[in-house]
């Protein structure tokens, strides 16, 4: 099967077609690095996950861009031309602290969420603020366009109306905005619709030169002008949650296509909202949690991960910690057989007869169903079943190698099976666990060549493999 993803921009389930064969390019909204994330967020951020490592087991060349957004982001963002204070200041203010601390602060801690989280690292983190030169050369270049118009004294305005296919992803045509928008019109704007590009405020921490006067950039363009450096103008998907879809992702399209950079994104993939005990979350109502929170209770990162990931990411989410709890034990009955078969799989038996046929049905059917939108609690399904037939044959040797080979084919994607909560220092790379397993493989296989050319690759990496009375052993080569 081909990957399929259901494109918002198509309100359809599409094949991905890379733009270039063999390669995907993805970006993806990342932080507003403001405060802790929470769960709501990393939902967003894990179906990105989901997506990279999906691309990269399939054998694509991906490329992961995820924004660091660390200013011009404004607390009343649910309208194109967002008002109210920045984030970053407003937090500034509260903690006396300068905005770029904050951003600073607030980065790292994504970070080590993310590691807790143990999400594959993007391959670029581009933050905002070192890319106002881009903001600046695509605004004048839809101003030269016809697109864009400077307000002495205010700032640039995106003119929606020059722009025909504005609603595109959302729906929100200007026609649909005129007959239901609560939009207050502002006179310095030649249309309420209209949104900023470029803002001055004297009263703004973060200011920068322009042609038209010391200030700060939009919101929105800040990803277009990103991804353009990163990506090019057209690229295959562009991630985020179902609340970038309208103003964000609609105003990214209309500045990125209007620049003339190119067609902009293929595929728009939209995880929807995380609900806590059936409602929004709210620091007032005590459903607030943000991935250290969860940390502090005592779960485990790769718990919070598997939680975070089991519901399909268009379908709505509902968390609560009864759901964690079961959601843990559900992992560990995963984590208690590979453990087992981990010392089963020094035993001198040979393949249980159908189980290479058991195993090969099994992975067929996970794959297919990540294949089928990122189908993730139908790939579980077929891995808890699984699973249970595993333990109920106590599989031996080369038995237990192969079923470890499909577990370690699932975790690829999931994450949560092979991994531990240590230092770097104390566990393998996935890359490294694939050279070990594959060399305990080619042993029992009398392929001394490969494990020899294994054993190399892992001590070049800085792996020590001795082998003795109880089996393999490690040490890391200081």
């Amino acid at each position: 099967m081909t990957l399929k993803l259901w494109n918002t921009m198509a309100n359809a389930l599409v094949e991905l077609e890379p733009i270039h064969a063999g390669e995907v390019r993805m970006y993806n909204c990342g932080p507003t690095v403001y405060s802790d994330p929470h769960i709501g967020n990393f939902r967003s951020f894990l179906m990105a996950d989901l997506l990279r490592r999906a691309c990269d087991q399939r054998g694509y060349k991906t490329t992961q861009i995820m924004n660091i957004t660390d200013v011009g982001h404004l607390t009343t963002d649910d309208v194109a031309d967002a008002t109210g204070e920045d984030k970053l200041e407003k937090k500034a203010r509260e903690e006396g602290l300068d905005p770029f601390e904050i951003a600073r602060n607030y980065e790292q801690i994504f970070h080590e969420n993310a590691d807790q989280l143990h999400v594959r690292k993007a391959h670029e983190y581009p933050r905002a603020t070192d890319h106002i030169p881009e903001m600046i050369e695509m605004i004048e270049q839809l101003i030269d366009n016809g697109l864009a118009y400077s307000v002495e004294g205010v700032g640039v305005y995106f003119r929606v109306n020059a722009f025909d296919q504005y609603g595109c992803l959302s729906g929100n045509t200007v026609e649909n905005l005129d007959s239901g928008s609560r939009v207050a019109v502002d006179d310095r704007k030649e249309s309420a619709h209209d949104f900023a590009l470029w803002k001055i405020d004297e009263k703004h921490l973060m200011q920068w030169d322009s042609p038209w006067g010391k200030g700060f950039p939009g919101w929105h363009i800040e990803c277009s002008a990103m991804s353009y450096k990163f990506l090019g103008g057209t690229f295959d998907i562009h991630t985020g949650g179902e609340d970038n879809i309208f103003p964000h992702h609609e105003c990214e399209i209309a500045q990125s296509v209007g620049s003339g950079t190119g067609e902009f994104a293929k595929v728009w993939v939209h995880a929807r909202h995380l609900l806590v005990d059936g409602e929004k979350m709210s620091k007032s109502k005590g459903n607030f949690y943000t991935i250290n929170d969860l940390i502090e209770k005592g779960y485990r990162g790769y718990e919070i991960r598997y939680s975070l990931i089991a519901s399909h990411y268009r379908q709505p989410m509902n968390f609560t910690i009864g759901g964690l709890d079961g959601d843990a034990k559900a992992l560990q009955r995963i984590r208690s057989l590979r453990e087992k078969l981990e010392k089963w799989s020094t035993d001198p038996s040979e393949v249980i007869e159908g189980l290479e046929v058991e195993i090969e049905t099994a992975r067929n059917g996970f794959n297919d169903a990540i294949d089928d939108d990122l189908n993730i609690s139908g790939a579980l399904g077929v891995l808890h079943e699984t699973v249970r037939s595993l333990g109920r044959q106590e599989p031996k040797g080369d038995s237990a190698r192969l079923a470890l080979g499909f577990l370690s084919h699932c975790d690829e994607i999931l994450g949560v099976i092979f991994v531990e909560e240590t230092s770097e220092e104390d566990r393998l790379s996935e890359e490294q666990q694939s050279w070990v397993l594959g060399r305990e493989q080619a042993r029992n296989d009398k392929d001394w060549a490969l494990a020899d050319e294994l054993r190399d690759k892992l001590q070049e990496s800085g792996i020590l493999i001795e082998d003795g009375p109880e089996g393999m052993t490690w040490s890391r080569i200081r």
